[in-house]
């Protein structure tokens, strides 16, 4: 998504904020803050035994007011931070947005691939009796558990991909599509010139599969890429469209969001914090122990989604707004 600089947004003057401004770009990032505090409280009550922020009133400690402090900051914090920037356009904001949820995608990508491949040669050397020949017996047989596979070999993966993002500006998923395709075209060639096919060979393909498909979707919002059924949109003016689509990310897009990471890890049994709770795995014997990991998956999507909605909202406003620097897209949109 290419966005004006600054300086070109407010080439005749300061910027021209009103109250609305301020109050979308205190709600977006509202939203933003609101998200991360709910993925913290999650981890303080399922991995760390916390009561909860609703146990605040009801004997639950300073623990659980620390909780609802959490909750307290994100709608605080947003206030305080578009008070003391006043005359930040709404379009820097929306950049801002969208290099946060890029450097997630990036870092999902790193996570992806470099558990990806760790764990295949792991699934690898176990299945063909090799592993205990690097290791040992005991550290084989610690790594055939999901729990001791995961803390000790995955998590220091994905602290190291946090890093590598940090780092780099690709956003990865292209690679991913063509890793995809060789992992692919591996199955093809041992199964049918070898006769040769291992269980974490299919798990490779699907973990990379999903990474794939749900890491890319913030991207593709960002570039207008995805389907739009535009009967009545496309003969909008640009004002116009501005409004609709500032309330079809308000409506449609954070709040479809909001129920997959509120249904998806609101309780010890929910769709996602389950899988991750138990490092869950898959049936298939010597397979890779990625299966929980796809599960986080989903909760990746939502949260990157949700922050390039909330700058797609800035956006779109200022379209609304008139605002010079409109974005200018590398390619036609999909209808």
């Amino acid at each position: 998504m290419a966005v004006t600089e600054s300086a070109e947004a407010t080439a005749d003057g300061p910027y021209n904020y009103s109250g609305m401004t301020l109050g979308l770009r205190a709600f977006a990032w509202a939203i933003v803050c609101g998200t991360f505090a709910f993925l913290i409280n999650v981890y303080l009550n399922f991995w760390q035994g916390w009561p909860g922020a609703g146990m605040a009133t009801s004997g639950g400690g300073g623990r659980a007011a620390a909780q609802l402090l959490i909750y307290a900051s994100a709608i605080l914090a947003p206030i305080a931070l578009v008070m003391r920037s006043k005359e930040k356009s709404l379009r820097e904001e929306g950049v801002t947005l969208d290099q946060i949820a890029r450097y997630i995608i990036r870092a999902a990508f790193w996570m992806a691939l470099f558990v990806g491949m760790v764990d295949m040669v792991i699934s690898f050397l176990r299945v063909e009796g090799f592993l205990a020949s690097f290791v040992g017996d005991s550290l084989t047989t610690q790594l055939g558990r999901s729990q001791f596979r995961g803390t000790y070999v995955h998590i220091p993966l994905i602290v190291l991909s946090l890093v590598v993002a940090a780092f780099t500006r690709t956003l990865g998923f292209t690679w991913l599509a063509l890793l995809v395709v060789v992992a692919e075209l591996l199955i093809v060639i041992t199964r049918f010139i070898f006769s040769y096919e291992q269980a974490f060979m299919g798990d490779l393909v699907r973990f990379w599969y999903a990474g794939l498909f749900l890491f890319a979707s913030a991207y593709t919002l960002a570039e207008e890429g995805h389907v739009r059924v535009d009967v009545l949109y496309a003969g909008f003016q640009q004002k116009t469209r501005g409004l609709v689509n500032v309330i079809g990310s308000i409506f449609l897009g954070i709040s479809l969001c909001w129920v997959i990471i509120v249904l998806g890890m609101g309780g010890k049994s929910s769709i996602i914090t389950s899988p991750l709770l138990t490092f869950e795995v898959s049936q298939s014997g010597f397979g890779m122990y990625v299966k929980y990991l796809m599960a986080s998956f989903l909760a990746i999507f939502a949260v990157s989604m949700m922050i390039q909605f909330a700058g797609y909202m800035l956006e779109a406003y200022a379209d609304y707004r008139g605002d010079p620097g409109n974005r200018k897209l590398e390619s036609a949109p999909a209808h």
